[in-house]
């Protein structure tokens, strides 16, 4: 009996001693893991030090960013549009003059949005009461010379606006009427400021005239082309 008791004995002490075993074996793998998460923890905070908040980093690409400007340059361009709508809708008055050799002056209203070809069908309309040819004429059979430069008949008083167009003997954008006021000594380095009316006229009176001044001097309108400075006064012109 004796010797079965202490048996037993011996078998409780290696039950207790392989619990303890496995218990410590736990907390070994515990104290690793917490030293692993120290590590990443530890390596983490590396990777952040190693950024320098004081370095300009606008130039690195930012999708965001990106996006932002996209739609900022939309936003502009579309408010650019909705400003030259607006304007092309603006009344404008223009004084003319219907030349047939001699002058006839008027005035219309427009908007600046109006093409040339519109502008003169409009003119048309006003005058065929009073000059019996034109209700036999259509717009295309008519010319609109402005500073001494033929208009094509596409062409906008927009476009002439924005673009502060030059003539030879004034500027293309101004359609009133006004001489030069300034008083006292000129100097003859500067231009003229000096607007003139458009002239009106049948396509067909240019053609049998245009070997004879007027007409001899005018010539079909190039945005492209410099026309140098306009210095008229009078009957005098002054060229480049």
């Amino acid at each position: 009996k004796k010797a079965k008791k202490k048996k037993r004995k011996e078998k409780r002490k290696a039950v207790a001693l392989l619990s303890f075993g496995d218990d410590a074996e736990e907390d070994d793998d515990d104290d690793e893991n917490n030293n692993n998460d120290d590590d990443d923890d530890n390596a983490a905070s590396t990777k952040v030090s190693l950024k320098d908040p004081t370095i300009d980093t606008s130039f690195l690409p930012d999708k965001q960013r990106e996006q932002n400007n996209i739609l900022k340059r939309k936003q502009l361009e579309q408010d650019w549009n909705q400003r030259q709508h607006e304007m092309k809708k603006e009344r404008l008055e223009i004084t003319y003059s219907y030349w047939d050799g001699s002058g006839h002056r008027r005035t219309c209203r427009i908007r600046k949005g109006t093409s040339v070809a519109d502008f003169l069908e409009i003119v048309r309309k006003d005058l065929q009461s009073e000059f019996k040819e034109l209700a036999k004429v259509a717009s295309d059979g008519l010319l609109y010379v402005k500073e001494d430069l033929i208009l094509p008949h596409d062409i906008t008083f927009y476009d002439l606006i924005v673009t502060k167009a030059r003539g030879k003997s004034g500027p293309l954008f101004h359609f009133d009427v006004h001489d030069d006021v300034r008083t006292g000594p000129l100097d003859v380095r500067l231009e003229k400021d000096e607007s003139h009316p458009g002239k009106v006229i049948e396509r067909r009176w240019y053609e049998r005239n245009k070997h004879i001044f007027p007409a001899s001097r005018w010539e079909i309108y190039d945005p492209l082309k410099e026309y140098g400075k306009y210095t008229i006064h009078g009957g005098e012109v002054t060229t480049k």
